[in-house]
């Protein structure tokens, strides 16, 4: 997944950078992993590794964005080593962090505390339900946590959770976008491609999306009402999927597409080999 070596795919495998629907493009950030509305303050947040991926280097930081594009904040937060994705509840975004959950404040942009999360391999994406728990992955440990305020469980541990990468709350479901099945821990090669599963919030059941299976190695995910966004970061595809469907790829970018956000009309894409978000709509 979030590997230094996205550089090297973008120079093989070349995708046009102008694309159908893209809004806006903005630059010069440091390996954006996830771009997450704040809605409350009319915002992006965009998360920056800035080093290995699974590096305790002290590197990564947050930075802001306007809703058009412009930059607000390049370094809104500092003092992360490498995260990746967000999710806010209660007036804090929570940022994973490797091994740790980094809680900031989204009112003074002040780093005000951090979470160890214990057992954790490599925290990924992050997302909030509507009673305001915040659940986490651990891609290489098949493991969701949630967190009640600053109270880390283990949420779920199944291998059918395929190395979970992104996860989105979808009413009564946790949606999971998997990397895929036997992943090699030093290059994140997998055995077999990765596609779509839903956890339920009350039983923890694991459940497979039909006709999403072993499709590709997946890395963000969101919903836009009954259609399911999730981007392959090794192609750089964008794909789309509904109930009874099958995935249909709707974009293009270079290698290095990860942990995706929405203001419910607009997707927002990091590419982490480019060092860019882009605005892409959906219309």
């Amino acid at each position: 997944m979030k590997r230094l070596i996205a550089s090297t795919i973008v120079a093989t495998i070349a995708v046009s950078a102008a694309q159908a629907g893209e809004l806006w493009r903005a630059t010069g950030f440091q390996q954006p992993e996830s771009a997450l509305v704040d809605a409350a303050h009319n915002r992006i947040v965009v998360s920056n590794i800035a080093g290995n991926p699974g590096d305790a280097d002290g590197n990564g930081y947050l930075s802001l964005l306007s809703m058009d594009g412009k930059v607000i904040a390049r370094h809104w937060v500092d003092g992360m080593d490498a995260p990746k994705g967000m999710a806010i509840a209660s007036g804090r975004l929570y940022a994973a962090d490797i091994t740790k959950v980094r809680v900031v404040d989204l009112a003074s942009g002040k780093l005000v505390e951090t979470i160890d999360v214990p057992g954790a391999v490599f925290l990924n994406d992050m997302t909030q339900d509507s009673a305001g728990k915040v659940y986490v992955s651990d891609m290489l440990a098949d493991t969701i946590y949630r967190i009640d305020g600053d109270r880390p469980e283990l949420f779920v541990k199944d291998a059918l959770l395929a190395s979970p990468n992104g996860v989105f709350a979808d009413g009564g479901r946790l949606i999971v976008a998997s990397w895929g099945k036997g992943i090699d821990k030093t290059d994140f090669s997998t055995a077999e491609p990765g596609g779509l599963l839903s956890v339920d919030l009350a039983t923890k059941k694991v459940t497979p999306l039909a006709g999403a299976q072993e499709f590709a190695d997946l890395d963000g995910v969101i919903a836009i009402g009954d259609t399911i966004y999730a981007t392959a970061y090794m192609t750089g595809t964008l794909y789309s999927y509904k109930t009874g469907g099958a995935p249909e790829a709707v974009a293009h970018f270079k290698p290095g597409s990860a942990d995706i956000g929405t203001d419910g009309k607009k997707i927002f894409v990091p590419l982490m080999g480019e060092g860019e978000v882009v605005a892409q709509s959906l219309d």
